[in-house]
């Protein structure tokens, strides 16, 4: 074989047979070698008449998936990466639930689904590179929406101007002014404007995944195609670990920048341990708007086709699923008549809409995930928000980009036909479901929470702060402050905890006189600390997050590996003319039944463990403060061990359906493999 041709005599013969018949009865253009296409339009790198030579470097499929690659990374900061880390602060800043972020983080999937069908069918014959300069310039508009509510909400102010935290006998009008402050505050109504900015990235994002990566498949040799893909998904996926790392360092900078001073001494100065302490989540939105839209030069100045991609195309062997749609397919396509042709050819292709719904399966488990791992762990292990950020997309990201590359090169090296590759997902996808259980010997219990997972020293009741210790304390539930007591049990506040004085000690407050607060287990302990208080929440003493990292990172990377063998086989087991629209089909698939309910599905079961809700003075509930942890880890681990058994059913049904072309089915057994690896 030179320069990609088919010249071993030992196939020629019966390819040049089988082939013109299999052609006469088809009509697919790629059942055999032919000649290039008059809609191949080739052309150098550049604007119009105005072609630099410097820029015909780039004019090949390695330039192309360079840029592809940083679009799609930065399509990855934003959309998983920026966006869910922080969900947890838009929460508190906004006054949402984990239900309504989770809205927030399906919106995106909303707008791909509607406009994805006619993106990659009318863009299939169109100028694929310009649509994806259309499609930088989308993403950057919609980050720059999303960082607006930080610019129209004002000063965050973490509480009022008159407040004492401590137990107070007689109760203040502070109550009665918050409430009627809460009732006029329009934070939750900035929850449009997220949901414009996911919008506006969504119609970003569509040519991305569809045309972007069939222009891939078009570009270089079948056999490649694979490695191709891999690393563009490879690249789409180091954007979200950019992203968490980026995102959890600039939840180290205050969200106003600089930190409000106050006047009172009786405030104490808020730092990252406190819960009311919200991270700048914005400053990497508006970064993103001016790098993404720098990506609008160079995609439009690539030609309609690659030099070489007339050639290539000629060379490739048909691996269509054999249901006699070829001859369907062979003139449609030519205007918007043909459409819903087009689409119910595609719908009735069993081997395409069993890999469709198996990967929308998988896709709910993943973008759930993606969205909810930093609050998991933030809540199960007891970490801060920025930590658990950091840590889940070092472990999340690097797992996910590492199965896309993984399944690719082996996809390619080891020359698999459709049907192999196919076999090849329910291998991973079997591995993955074991790795899940590590939710059921991985979990913690919680923590010592008065009032909420215990009571106070016998007294009171579960499921309320109120005890006979604080009963006479006028305590407000309105204002979380969590400490912890020398007992290492945590309360609500300190006036639940029954302090009535405290100290500053080296710029921290010290509670004492804590009538809730037991005896210290503090060894050696004395006097002075025995009715003592810290701000902030007790040490976990759970010792399982190293374990259910390492054996979560390589679920996700069996998760993963699936994940570019389907796109290949998509591409394998349709007809040529309807690559685009096929992976148009499968993405409104995958955020219907998946990356769409994927994140509500979450939002809710995570909601359904929550202990104890910020209810304000004005008795309306907010976020969520404490979590059932067990409670937690099991609904989570359930939805996605039936998501995954969903998958491996479907992927086993692709195989039972799969029908390889007349072409390879006629032919020799090793005489099939070879052209099988000749792609």
């Amino acid at each position: 074989m030179k320069g990609g041709g088919i010249e071993n005599p030992a196939f020629e013969a019966p390819s040049s047979v089988l082939g013109r018949q299999y052609y006469a009865r088809a009509g697919a253009a790629t059942a055999l070698p032919a000649e290039p296409g008059p809609d191949l339009e080739e052309g150098p790198c550049g604007w119009g008449p105005c072609s630099p030579r410097a820029l015909q470097f780039c004019n090949n499929a390695e330039g192309y998936l360079a840029a592809y690659s940083l679009l799609a990374i930065f399509q990855g900061i934003v959309v998983n990466g920026l966006i869910n880390i922080s969900i947890s602060t838009i929460e508190k800043r906004y006054e949402l639930n984990s239900s309504l972020t989770g809205l927030i983080s399906a919106s995106y999937d909303i707008a791909f689904c509607v406009l994805s069908l006619f993106v990659s069918y009318f863009g299939e014959r169109g100028h694929k590179p310009r649509w994806l300069a259309f499609s930088a310039f989308m993403l950057g508009l919609g980050s720059l929406v999303f960082s607006l509510p930080h610019f129209g909400s004002g000063k965050y102010q973490y509480f009022g101007s008159k407040i004492e935290d401590t137990c107070q006998t007689a109760e203040t009008t502070f109550a009665n002014a918050t409430c009627n402050a809460s009732k006029n505050s329009s934070l939750h109504k900035y929850l449009y404007v997220f949901i414009l900015g996911q919008l506006l990235l969504g119609v970003g994002g569509t040519p991305l995944y569809t045309l972007g990566t069939a222009f891939i498949d078009d570009s270089v040799p079948k056999h490649m195609s694979s490695l191709y893909i891999g690393i563009g998904y490879a690249m789409s996926l180091l954007g979200p670990a950019v992203g968490y790392v980026l995102g959890g360092q600039l939840l180290k900078i205050y969200i106003d920048i600089q930190i409000p001073k106050r006047q009172d001494t009786t405030y104490t100065k808020v730092d990252q341990d406190d819960p009311r302490w919200l991270g700048a989540w914005w400053i990497g939105f508006l970064a993103c708007f001016f790098a993404i839209w720098l990506l609008i030069i160079p995609f439009s100045c690539f030609p309609k086709h690659l030099p070489g991609t007339a050639k290539i195309q000629a060379e490739k062997i048909s691996e269509t699923h054999d249901d006699g749609s070829q001859i369907l397919v062979h003139n449609i396509g030519q205007s918007f008549k043909d459409f819903p042709m087009a689409l119910m050819i595609l719908l009735k292709n069993p081997v395409l809409m069993s890999l469709i719904i198996a990967s929308s399966s998988e896709a709910l488990v993943a973008t759930g995930f993606a969205t909810f791992l930093p609050k998991f762990i933030e809540n199960q292990f007891g970490k801060t928000p920025s930590f658990s950020a950091t840590l889940g997309g070092l472990v999340l990201i690097p797992a996910a980009a590492l199965g896309q590359v993984i399944s690719g090169i082996l996809v390619s090296k080891c020359k698999m036909s459709c049907k192999g590759i196919i076999k090849f997902m329910i291998s991973t996808c079997s591995v993955s479901l074991i790795l899940n259980t590590v939710f059921l010997f991985a979990k913690c219990g919680n923590e010592p929470f008065a009032g909420v997972s215990e009571t106070y020293n016998g007294t009171g009741t579960l499921y309320n702060l109120t005890a006979p210790c604080n009963a006479d304390c006028k305590c407000s539930r309105s204002m979380y402050y969590p400490v912890c007591g020398s007992d290492e049990v945590q309360y609500f506040s300190p006036c639940f905890a029954g302090c009535t004085s405290y100290i500053f000690n080296n710029v921290k407050k010290t509670y004492h006189n804590c009538s809730c607060v037991g005896k210290t287990k503090r060894e050696n302990g004395s006097e002075d600390f025995l009715y003592e208080a810290v701000p902030g929440k007790c040490p976990t003493q759970c010792k399982f997050l190293p374990l259910f990292l390492t054996f979560f990172f390589f679920a996700v990377v069996f998760t993963f590996m699936a994940t570019t063998p389907t796109t290949v086989a998509i591409l394998r087991c349709v007809p040529d003319k309807q690559r685009s629209f096929a992976l148009g089909v499968q993405l409104v698939f995958l955020r219907l039944l998946g990356t769409i309910p994927g994140p509500i599905l979450f939002g809710v079961a995570i909601d359904k463990s929550c202990t104890l809700w910020d209810i304000n003075e004005c008795e309306t509930k907010g976020a969520c403060w404490a979590y059932d942890n067990e409670r937690m880890a099991m609904l989570l681990m359930g939805i996605s061990a039936a998501c995954k058994i969903i998958t491996i059913i479907f992927v086993v049904t692709a195989v039972y359906f799969y029908k390889p072309p007349p072409l390879i089915k006629a032919l020799p057994r090793k005489t099939s493999k070879k052209i099988s690896a000749i792609h």
